[in-house]
């Protein structure tokens, strides 16, 4: 039996995008196949959050856009991180490494009893 998509947690899409932009501009197609492609199927984002998100992160300052042309041929719009996006993705990156490590050392700690 295939497994389900993983949710993402509140919170987190936004760092996942300011991550993938990182990598290179691109469109919101491209940020949605390579968040896809790099988690092996396990985050897949819907049009619906995806969109608001990068919307979010412009008016923040902390991505920019312009329009351009896919590999197709058609008209997209092309996003990228500002100097303060990647600001912005250090701080987060930090808190998530922090996190990740609290919750391995729980997660990890023998049960009591």
């Amino acid at each position: 039996m295939a497994e389900r998509s993983l949710e993402l947690l509140k919170g987190t899409l936004d760092v996942l995008i300011l991550k993938t932009l990182s990598t290179a501009p691109m469109h919101g197609y491209g940020v949605s196949r390579w968040l896809r492609e790099t988690t092996g199927e396990d985050f897949k984002v819907e049009e619906g959050a995806l969109y608001p998100a990068l919307r979010r992160l412009e008016k923040k300052g902390l991505v920019e856009s312009e329009w351009g042309e896919t590999d197709t041929g058609r008209e997209a719009k092309f996003y990228r991180l500002t100097a303060q996006g990647r600001g912005a993705l250090e701080t987060e990156l930090r808190t998530w490494h922090r996190y990740v490590q609290a919750m391995g050392k729980v997660l990890g700690a023998p049960s009591r009893g």
